[in-house]
């Protein structure tokens, strides 16, 4: 996941671009999609040595109201890591930069408790890269169909998801991650006042194209064309 990187951060974390040196072998771990309005989160863990990179998936079920508060999905986020790391056979010799996400406060938490080594990382490159584009590639089956839809997190990927959510909202609702506050605050209600409006307009639209086809219908029994004078016309 991309986050703002400050001085202390550089001083104090890891990059997975040019990590210092280490007798064993390092695990890279990094997500896509836990800030994101819509869809799944991606969890991806990365051998460094070989390049396996495993693929974790958080329902977006998890991030609404009931189970946000409860924690659910940062408990999901460490047992399917636990998980990946055991089909990477991690031992006590491997190193793990982690991603300074709040996503794993859970994980940090357990590989302390356990002994677990691992570093706050700045995760950059391969992973970061393979985490990102396997998020676009869920949304896009979702029907994501934006062509400004891209592997940059922020506020303009934000806003993207949130017009394709205000375009079709009784059924796309399902896919928001409900339990972030603000969507409940704010952004619930302008999707719904969106959503009508532009409804509204379409059936508008609708509304006139019939009304100025009824009047062509009309017009051509009142003042009939006729055929014998049409085509002498054109002789």
């Amino acid at each position: 996941m991309k986050t703002e990187t400050k001085k202390d951060d550089q001083e104090s974390c890891q990059s997975t671009l040019n990590p210092s040196e280490w007798k064993g072998r390092t695990i890279e771990i990094d997500d896509a999609g836990t800030g994101d309005l819509v869809g799944d989160a991606i969890i991806g863990l990365r051998d460094a040595s070989t390049g396996k990179i495993i693929f974790q998936s958080v329902p977006v079920e998890l991030y609404n109201e009931e189970n946000k508060s409860d924690d659910a999905p940062r408990k999901h986020i460490l047992k399917v890591i636990l998980k990946a790391l055991k089909l990477l056979n991690h031992n006590k010799n491997d190193r793990i930069l982690l991603c300074r996400g709040n996503c794993f406060d859970l994980v940090r938490q357990y590989f302390e408790e356990n002994d677990i080594f691992y570093e706050p990382a700045i995760v950059e490159g391969e992973l970061q890269d393979a985490v990102e584009g396997r998020f676009i590639q869920h949304l896009r089956r979702l029907g994501v169909k934006s062509k400004n839809l891209t592997m940059d997190s922020g506020i303009k990927r934000y806003f993207i998801l949130f017009n394709w959510v205000c375009q079709d909202f009784p059924n796309r609702e399902r896919y928001v991650k409900t339990g972030f506050p603000a969507w409940k605050k704010k952004w619930r209600n302008i999707a719904i006042e969106r959503y009508h409006n532009s409804k509204r307009g379409k059936s508008h639209i609708r509304e006139t194209i019939e009304q100025r086809a009824n009047e062509i219908y009309q017009n051509m029994f009142e003042s009939p064309i006729s055929i014998r004078r049409a085509t002498s016309e054109g002789s």
